[in-house]
């Protein structure tokens, strides 16, 4: 009866995991990580692809943060794809591995010093933060700091460049992304910093009462895995490099998007997560299934001018471009 047993476990399985048809997510605004139709959100994106190859559909709903953390409570919403986690949380929602990292970093003016480690080296500064960005409250408690709430990343690059405040807070995500896109612009009118003053994973987190909810998180964990690997991610975030453990090595890969690595190494790239415990040696390469150990290595056919920021720039209406 055992082969019997077995099969019919499986087919039960099979059935089970055949029922995960829709959730019903929800998440506030949070450019460039949530966002309503039309505009950019690379986490909603990245979440919906890795569930859609699980076959499980969602639904999104974009509220406002309380309305999120409301309705999930009360069984509005199964969950949602941009949470960070708390202990709270924890008690009552299923969460992924981290899929991506929110990281601030301080922009300033072209020219000015961008070195700081925290919010305290910078008393006596202005510093604008996006006032609907779910930071905390203690960055608003810091002596001799003024925090300005703006509306949005636009906002406060034109209070920076105006000189009505000293810097302003930009997720590191945005930042790449505009080096790839606006690369003669930021480099001309701002500086950036290279350490990130405020750094929290982001997960992807379900009910634990949700059907199916472990099959659902640890399927979803692997086809994460696989995204990084195969080229997803980049064409998700519109990056031709990212950075990534791909092999389980314990040595970060540079893997490349796209058909083309770009005459010279490349130097701008996003970390996906971070390094903590790895080796961030950046000469290694992982392009189409394949790591090469040093840019010298790197065949030749690979080589050619990038053209993706020429013929892919975001337009004006859906794209993540600033006005300078």
């Amino acid at each position: 009866m055992r082969p019997i047993l077995t099969l019919f476990i499986f087919i039960t399985l099979g059935s089970l995991m055949a029922q995960k048809s829709e959730l019903n997510l929800a998440s506030d605004i949070w450019p460039p990580f949530a966002d309503t139709d039309g505009e950019k959100a690379f986490a909603l994106e990245l979440v919906e692809e890795a569930l859609k190859r699980g076959e499980v559909g969602i639904g999104t709903s974009i509220v406002s943060f309380k309305e999120v953390l409301d309705g999930i409570n009360a069984g509005q919403y199964d969950g949602s794809a941009t949470l960070w986690k708390t202990k709270d949380r924890e008690s009552y929602l299923l969460y992924s591995e981290p899929y991506l990292e929110n990281r601030l970093v301080l922009v300033s003016r072209a020219g000015n010093d961008v070195s700081a480690d925290s919010l305290n080296d910078l008393k006596n500064k202005r510093v604008s933060v996006v006032s609907d960005y779910a930071y905390g409250t203690s960055i608003y408690t810091i002596p001799g700091v003024s925090i300005l709430p703006g509306k949005s990343d636009q906002q406060n690059l034109e209070l920076l460049l105006e000189g009505k405040t000293d810097y302003m807070l930009v997720d590191e995500l945005l930042i790449k992304y505009l080096l790839e896109y606006q690369h003669q612009e930021v480099k001309k009118y701002l500086s950036v910093g290279t350490k990130a003053i405020i750094v929290q994973p982001l997960y992807f987190a379900i009910l634990k009462s949700t059907t199916n909810a472990e099959a659902i998180i640890s399927e979803f964990n692997e086809n994460i895995r696989q995204m990084m690997a195969d080229g997803t991610y980049n064409d998700i975030l519109e990056l031709n490099w990212i950075q990534y453990d791909v092999d389980g090595d314990g040595v970060l890969e540079l893997v490349m998007g796209g058909g083309q690595a770009g005459k010279e190494a490349p130097a701008n790239y996003y970390a996906l997560m971070s390094a903590s415990g790895l080796s961030t040696n950046t000469d290694r390469y992982y392009i189409n299934g394949t790591v090469y150990d040093g840019w010298n290595t790197v065949p030749a056919k690979f080589k050619n001018d990038l053209i993706k920021a020429a013929n892919s720039a975001p337009s004006e209406s859906g794209g993540l471009k600033l006005k300078f």
